[in-house]
Formats: C-alpha cells, structure tokens, sequence
C-alpha cells in the first residue's frame, strides 16, 4: 500500500523530527553542529520555511518551522538532509545510510500549542540528561528566544509579539513560560501528533486543517507498520 501524503500545509507551523538511523549518532562534534546550521539556515531561506524554534540532539533534530507554501516543507527538509549526509560521510569517512526513513511532521495550531511546541523542543537536552536547565544547552534556540544570544536562524512567529511590547519584555515573558512548562497533557498531544502526523490542536482547529487538506488529520495507521525501534519521539 502507498504511503499516505505527510501533512503539510502554507502558513502554518509544523512540528519537525529527523532520527539518524537505527538511533546513531547524526552529530559528533561542534563542526558537525555548526554545519548542519550553517545548511539549515541556506536552505529555509531558499525554500521559504521559517524557522522558529530548534534543538540538535546527538541522534535526532526537532524543528518548529513554517513553511510559505506547503511543497517547501518536503523540498527543504530534503536537501537539507541530502546535504548534511554528505558532509557527514566525507568528513567521518563513513558509508551508508545516515537518516531513518523520512521526516516526521505534525501541523501546530498556533494560538493554543505554539510556545508549547516550542518548550518541548528547547526542554528535550533537559529531559535528556544533558544539562539541568535549556541555557545551558548551545545547539538549541533557546538562547535567541530569551535575549542570550541572537541567532540570525530563527525567524520570529507573529505569535511572539503578544509576550510583550518591547524585546526585553518579550524575552523575560518567554523565559517565565519555563518556570512551569505546562501540562503533561500537552507534552502527550505533541508527541502523539508528531509519532503519527496528525495536526495537534483543538477539535475546531483540527476539522478546519481537515477541509483545507480535503482527507482527515486525525489518528490513521496507514502505510509501513511502525519498527520496534521507532518509539515515541524524546
């Protein structure tokens, strides 16, 4: 059976994961981070995703992005994991197979899951043992997002301007969104929407993306049965 067509659709945020295959290392070193931005921010700005909240973890990626039209998402997506393997093979003389499968994405609705999304991704370092608190973590955006460190990567979703009238404001208003990240039922909805592809958001919100889309968003197990080894998402 073919594989049902991943969700995508213009103007909306999606969130983004990308595994290395069979859970291996994708990022080695600070070179291998720093190219992998260095592609990320050539190619969204090539293919118009805007990019708003990211985390490289050693074996997998998450992204927050928008995309201006919904081909962009699959085009960057996959030149950027073209490109990056590339580099990968050449610099740590390897062969084979980098990624695991495809990307997985999910349709966000902004007003209700936005900075949720966006938390969970800057907490994953945090969930993974790696450091105690998102600061501490370099290969993140959470230090653009709090006034630390400016990154020319991140493109502001219109959403941000509601924490405040001035950047300070903005940036204080977002570091307190971590003091109590939210609801473990939020933290559930996320990773069930991104292990499936669904669109994460309230009933209204999902019917809507259902008639933009023309077939349902919601939970349907359709194509290649999911390997033991393709957990739920960190």
């Amino acid at each position: 059976m073919a594989r049902q067509p991943r969700l995508a659709l213009a103007g909306h945020p999606h969130h983004i994961i990308q595994r290395g295959n069979n859970r291996q290392r994708i990022f080695h070193d600070a070179a291998d981070c720093e190219r992998f931005l260095a592609l990320l921010s050539e190619i969204s700005r090539a293919h118009h995703l805007a990019v708003h909240a990211y985390v490289l973890m050693p074996n997998h990626v998450h992204l927050l992005a928008t995309p201006t039209d919904a081909p962009d998402l699959s085009k960057a997506m996959q030149a950027l994991g073209r490109r990056y393997a590339l580099w990968v093979n050449a610099r740590h003389q390897r062969t084979g197979t980098l990624w695991e499968g495809r990307f997985r994405a999910s349709i966000v609705e902004s007003e209700r899951y936005l900075f949720a999304c966006s938390r969970y991704i800057e907490l994953n370092p945090v969930r993974a043992g790696l450091v105690t608190e998102p600061a501490a973590y370099r290969w993140s955006s959470h230090a653009h997002h709090i006034g630390a460190r400016p990154d020319p990567l991140i493109d502001e979703h219109p959403l941000i301007w509601s924490l405040g009238n001035t950047p300070y404001e903005r940036q204080a208003a977002y570091r307190r969104q971590f003091e109590h990240p939210g609801a473990e039922s939020e933290t559930a909805a996320l990773r069930a929407a991104i292990q499936s592809g669904w669109a994460v958001g309230d009933a209204a919100f999902v019917e809507s993306i259902q008639v933009a889309l023309g077939r349902s968003s919601t939970a349907r197990r359709r194509g290649r049965p999911t390997r033991a080894n393709q957990s739920v998402p960190d």
